[in-house]
């Protein structure tokens, strides 16, 4: 397995596998409150049968190049993840996921991790165009698309339903050109 630093404060992202559900519901179990409103990861991991799933179902997309799922260790701990929720190397599209429990807001852990996914989807994949897909609501994960020099491309009303309630989303997305020239490559 490997282990790719995000900084020097002993954080790492890892691939987060099927045996490691058990892992990974607990960290869902510290993380549902703070994530569950916006996406409905959390709510897809709420016992260990139904964690293992999830994971089986990110492990099924990465063997078929369609999608992959990373966490983040803070000190030893899953806090938290980042993915390709889409990826799809024939358009050179993708779309990354992300969230965070409570006790590890605050420390950049995502921005750091999102730039990590963005170089390899732009660098070793040749993709062309990341998108970040927000609830128009969730401030914080807008600001994390304005630190990654994301464009916000538009919003899509109402389209996201959460528990009965509709909810207008945000489209944010970086060309490979623009993430090229952030990083003066």
């Amino acid at each position: 397995m490997f282990a790719i630093s995000l900084g020097d404060d002993n954080a790492e992202l890892r691939p987060l596998e099927i045996w490691q559900d058990e892992e990974f519901l607990a960290h869902m179990d510290r993380a549902r409150e703070l994530v569950d409103p916006w996406i409905p990861f959390a709510s897809f991991a709420t016992d260990r049968e139904s964690a293992r799933a999830l994971l089986r179902r990110y492990a099924e997309k990465q063997a078929a190049d369609t999608g992959r799922l990373y966490g983040i260790w803070l000190d030893g701990t899953l806090v938290g993840g980042v993915l390709f929720r889409i990826f799809d190397t024939a358009s050179g599209n993708c779309e990354i996921g992300v969230w965070l429990e409570p006790a590890a807001q605050g420390r950049g852990l995502i921005t750091r991790a999102a730039e990590r996914l963005i170089d390899w989807a732009v660098y070793e994949r040749g993709m062309h165009r990341v998108e970040w897909d927000a609830s128009a609501a969730n401030t914080k994960s807008i600001a994390v698309a304005k630190r990654l020099g994301m464009t916000r491309d538009g919003v899509i009303r109402q389209n996201y339903l959460y528990r009965g309630v509709r909810h207008d989303s945000e489209v944010w997305s970086v060309l490979a050109p623009e993430w090229r020239a952030r990083a003066g490559r």
